[in-house]
């Protein structure tokens, strides 16, 4: 099948569009890649894990997988239960973090112990949370699936671009943010914010089931 390089270039460019729309906003996902950008702990891993997820779920999304999950509801439903729980327990995290003190040096000190817990951390965060099959799978899948083959993988390349540029960025250049976190206090500022902000998107997601 010949591709005309115009219609791919154009597929590619909304691709890249569409998917930093989806991606540069607040979640739980964009809040835990910062918080390891800042602290400078085990960023290198957590920018590949989300990039990789994206990467499969983005791909999951332009073959028609999307159309799969909107079919089963009872699956949806219980995404939704079981991301709810992990938020709600990882703003709990949060919350208890707000009354200890926390500075760059001493989370530098633990990543040789915390990096494990960390990927894993990465991985629930990442496909526990239904907004993220909502964004990746289903809207960006059905945005895709408008384009005729091969222009929607195009598409989806885009969208993949779009993704490891938004995490590599917020990942590593989280650091330049460092020095407003040479205190407990802007550590606890932090963390409150993050306790607010899971905590509500995890209520958010037990109304929406």
């Amino acid at each position: 099948m010949r591709v005309s390089v115009s219609s791919a270039a154009v597929a590619a460019a909304s691709g890249l569009g569409f998917g930093l729309s989806l991606i540069v906003a607040i979640g739980a996902q964009n809040i835990f890649v910062l918080r390891q950008g800042i602290s400078g702990r085990h960023v290198s891993a957590v920018v590949t894990v989300c990039v990789v997820s994206d990467i499969v779920l983005i791909a999951a999304g332009v073959g028609g997988f999307g159309l799969i999950v909107e079919s089963a509801p009872q699956v949806v439903a219980v995404a939704h239960y079981a991301g709810a729980a992990f938020l709600i327990g990882y703003a709990a995290l949060a919350a208890r973090r707000v009354f200890t003190s926390a500075t760059v040096v001493a989370e530098s000190a633990r990543a040789t112990v915390a990096f494990d817990a960390t990927v894993v951390t990465c991985l629930a965060l990442t496909w526990l949370n239904p907004h993220v099959y909502l964004d990746t799978v289903v809207l960006l899948g059905s945005f895709a699936n408008t384009y005729a083959s091969p222009d929607r993988w195009f598409l989806g390349a885009g969208a993949m671009l779009a993704s490891a540029l938004w995490f590599t960025a917020l990942g590593f250049g989280a650091r330049l943010l460092r020095p407003l976190f040479a205190s407990p206090f802007a550590w606890r500022v932090l963390d409150s914010v993050i306790a607010m902000t899971l905590l509500a998107l995890g209520i958010g997601l037990l109304c929406s089931v």
